[in-house]
């Protein structure tokens, strides 16, 4: 896919990955209200985090890189949604795009393939958490039918501030 002036491509994620992979989560971690984690990960704290996410299964990450460069763009992942075995045709879904890479269909292109992967899964809805304000993310979601639940209210606190979550769900497969 042509972005700006770079191609894109989409794979799943390798033991290769695993680096890029954390420093990139590390700068959303560090500087924004996106993902509630308050310490940086080394790629040896985050390895069992990317085991966790088989090239098969329920449980993916689809990764963007710079089709030239091979640098990392962005990822996708689904992971369960809660650890109790009624909840395994649920999945959670995140999408973080490298700082220099937004706005450009990454996010997008990133999806679509996360959702084609599973389309073939035994899986019932996919669930999505927004820490706001997040317009983009929202529009991202939206774009690709999940619809808006309900929203916690000031359900984490990081950098000082509460910060409020909404809860977006979209159907997927049976």
């Amino acid at each position: 896919m042509p972005v700006g002036r770079t191609e894109a491509q989409v794979r799943p994620g390798v033991e290769a990955d695993l680096g890029a992979l954390t420093d990139l989560y590390n700068h959303y971690v560090r500087e924004t209200s996106i993902t509630f984690d308050t310490a940086v990960f080394t790629p040896e704290a985050r390895h069992s985090w990317l085991l966790s996410h088989p090239e098969d299964g329920p449980h993916r990450l689809m990764v963007a890189t710079d089709a030239d460069s091979q640098r990392l763009l962005g990822y996708a992942t689904s992971s369960a949604f809660r650890p109790k075995p009624a909840y395994a045709t649920s999945v959670e879904v995140t999408v973080y795009v490298a700082p220099d890479a937004g706005g450009r269909g990454i996010g997008t292109l990133l999806y679509e393939s996360l959702f084609d992967a599973l389309a073939g899964e035994d899986l019932h809805r996919a669930y999505a958490g927004i820490a706001l304000p997040n317009e983009a993310s929202v529009r991202l979601h939206e774009r690709f039918g999940f619809q808006h639940v309900g929203t916690y209210q000031e359900v984490g606190r990081k950098f000082g501030r509460y910060w409020d979550v909404a809860w977006y769900e979209k159907k997927l497969n049976g």
